[in-house]
């Protein structure tokens, strides 16, 4: 997944997102969410802090995370299509 993209869904998204993010990653504050804002570095930093992963580790939760989110969007997206 390019960075570009994973970061405009993200940010695009955020407010569907945020309560999912402490869902995913329960050591994260809801301060730590409120910082985020969106921004996938900010929420890479957080998780490397809390979890004490690296970078690409972290990268590699968010991408994983993400790629669940944009699933399960599709197949709603798949669902309403064939309802109308």
């Amino acid at each position: 997944m390019k960075d570009n993209s994973l970061r405009d869904r993200i940010q695009g998204n955020w407010k569907q997102l945020s309560g999912n993010v402490r869902h995913e990653w329960g050591q994260l504050t809801h301060n730590d969410v409120e910082q985020v804002k969106g921004d996938v570095e900010v929420l890479t930093g957080k998780i490397q802090e809390r979890y004490g992963v690296t970078k690409a580790e972290a990268r590699k939760q968010i991408d994983h995370w993400a790629s669940k989110f944009h699933t399960h969007q599709t197949e709603q997206s798949d669902s309403n299509a064939q309802a109308d």
